[in-house]
This record gives C-alpha cells, sequence and structure tokens, in this order.
C-alpha cells in the first residue's frame, strides 16, 4: 500500500495576516455599500424641508448708467434678507424711491415668504415692479432644483 500523502506546512503568521486582510476587504466593502446606497426616503424629506442652497444670491439691475446688484440671503427654508449693493449716493439721489421701495417689499417678503399678495403704494409702482423682477430672479437661483 503505497499512499501519496502530502504534507503542507503553513507558518501560523502567515495564517493570521491573511485572516486579519480578508476581516479589512469585508469592512471596507460593508463601509462603501452603506456609505454610497441610495436613500430614497431621506431625500425626500430633506427636499421638502429645504427649498433652498442656503447662501446670498444676487441679480444684476441696470438704473440710468450704473449697474446696481440685488442680493438675497437665503437659509435652507426662508430668505432672511435683501439687500442692494453698491447703492451709491448717485444712484440713491438719482433714484429716491429706489430705497424705500426695497425695504417695504423686504419686510413683506421676509415676513411672509412669498412673491404672492405684495402691496405697494400707487408712486412707487415701477420702482417696486423692476425690484420685484430683480429679487424673484435671485431666489430662483437659490432654489433646489
Amino acid at each position: 500500500m503505497s499512499s501519496k500523502t502530502k504534507i503542507v506546512v503553513l507558518r501560523m503568521k502567515e495564517i493570521i495576516y491573511t485572516a486579519i486582510f480578508v476581516g479589512f476587504g469585508i469592512l471596507l466593502i460593508l463601509l462603501l455599500f452603506i456609505m454610497f446606497r441610495p436613500k430614497e426616503e431621506g431625500l425626500a424629506a430633506s427636499a421638502d424641508a429645504a427649498r433652498y442652497i442656503p447662501g446670498i444670491y444676487s441679480a444684476s439691475l441696470t438704473l440710468g448708467t450704473q449697474e446696481v446688484n440685488v442680493e438675497v440671503a437665503v437659509d435652507s427654508d426662508k430668505i432672511t434678507s435683501i439687500s442692494m449693493v453698491p447703492l451709491s449716493d448717485a444712484v440713491a439721489t438719482m433714484y429716491p424711491l429706489v430705497q424705500p421701495s426695497l425695504d417695504s417689499l423686504t419686510k413683506q417678503i421676509c415676513t411672509t415668504q412669498s412673491f404672492e399678495n405684495l402691496t405697494y403704494s400707487e408712486d412707487t409702482r415701477y420702482t417696486s415692479q423692476v425690484l420685484l423682477k430683480a429679487i424673484e430672479t435671485a431666489v430662483e437661483k437659490a432654489k433646489i432644483k
């Protein structure tokens, strides 16, 4: 009876290192799977809560020969402030209704968080409409699409 027995010699150190690397590989694959899997319910809930990308957005407005930027600051769910930059003395002098109209619109928009049912006087109707269009353009840039 002749049997050809093969003896394999393994060192314990090699077995331990192999087991550790296999364990790290499995852990890495699990972590990648957990990190990059799509989350349907989390995205839907955050999209309802967040309407804007937080930041300051601007829209250009030409008054005479000067350009003025209407800046709108937004949080994730609301409009926080509206301002005009740079409002030079020349623009304020030539267009005296701009700043009061902007202040009135800012109060109303920040309070209601809407562009619907805004009121403005008959004297500032056209100024308010121009400002409102610039504000809407800036807010449109901030919206999550």
